[in-house]
């Protein structure tokens, strides 16, 4: 199985301009990002698409000879931009049978999350992949920024959603965690390769529109979604207080070890 690795990284965020380029510990978050990957076993290539020349100046001048592509700005998002580069590289005479869409804001992502995701090709029916981690507190639960998904018994994705799901009648949200144990999404993808042009030709459907989940245009539109399991919660960066946090993060995990 040849699987292709693919990091988003566009300049223009709205909460964090320019934000893979910011330092983590004294090295980018993109840097953090490429090298977790790249040594993660099983994956082929791995490639960041940008829409930024600084950025890719950036990758070009830590990563390895063509591990870095220019690509649109007018993606909707980084599952379109991973789309393109599949598109262009099958043009070049290159193919792949699974790829991997990890962002770049997601400097904690770790290898063995990656090779859990590519296991799931083993089974012929898996057409998409990604990841949950167990909800361990209240305020996780009920934040609209973190996203909760129920699975069927055999680990595919019923729904996704920023509220608390399922609904636990006759307690309050407080016991919630006591009485059913919540999934929260990790936002890392795994594609059959045959499979992403046709996800990235879809329209947008009323669920995406109402949560602004484009997983949830994937499942209206009769896709399945198989979610694994990780005891990960990885720390991914949106804003400033995050790299902050991140940083606090780091501090600490330094000095347990000294």
């Amino acid at each position: 199985m040849k699987v292709l690795a693919i990091i988003p990284a566009r300049y223009a965020s709205t909460r964090f301009p320019g934000k893979p380029l910011a330092e983590l510990a004294g090295e980018s978050i993109i840097s953090r990002v490429y090298h977790r990957v790249r040594r993660t076993d099983g994956i082929e290539d791995v490639v960041v698409a940008t829409d930024d020349e600084s950025i890719c100046d950036h990758v070009e001048s830590f990563a390895e000879e063509g591990a870095v592509m220019m690509t649109s700005d007018e993606h909707r998002s980084g599952t379109d931009r991973c789309g393109e580069v599949v598109s262009r590289l099958a043009r070049q005479g290159y193919s792949y049978d699974v790829i991997l869409n990890v962002q770049g804001d997601e400097p904690f992502v770790e290898p063995d999350q990656l090779q859990a995701l590519m296991a799931c090709f083993s089974n012929p029916e898996v057409q998409i992949a990604t990841l949950a981690t167990r909800v361990r507190k209240a305020d996780e639960l009920l934040s609209e920024n973190n996203v909760k998904v129920v699975r069927a018994a055999d680990g595919r994705a019923l729904y996704f959603s920023r509220q608390p799901i399922p609904f636990c009648r006759g307690a309050e949200p407080k016991q919630w965690l006591d009485r059913f144990e919540y999934l929260k999404h990790v936002g890392i993808y795994a594609f059959r390769a045959d499979v992403l042009p046709e996800l990235c030709r879809l329209a947008s459907g009323p669920l995406e529109e109402a949560e602004k989940l484009e997983q949830l245009r994937w499942l209206e539109a009769g896709y399945s979604i198989q979610v694994e399991l990780t005891d990960h919660a990885n720390i991914g960066i949106d804003t400033p207080d995050d790299l902050a946090a991140a940083e606090q993060y780091l501090k600490q995990k330094k000095s347990k070890r000294l």
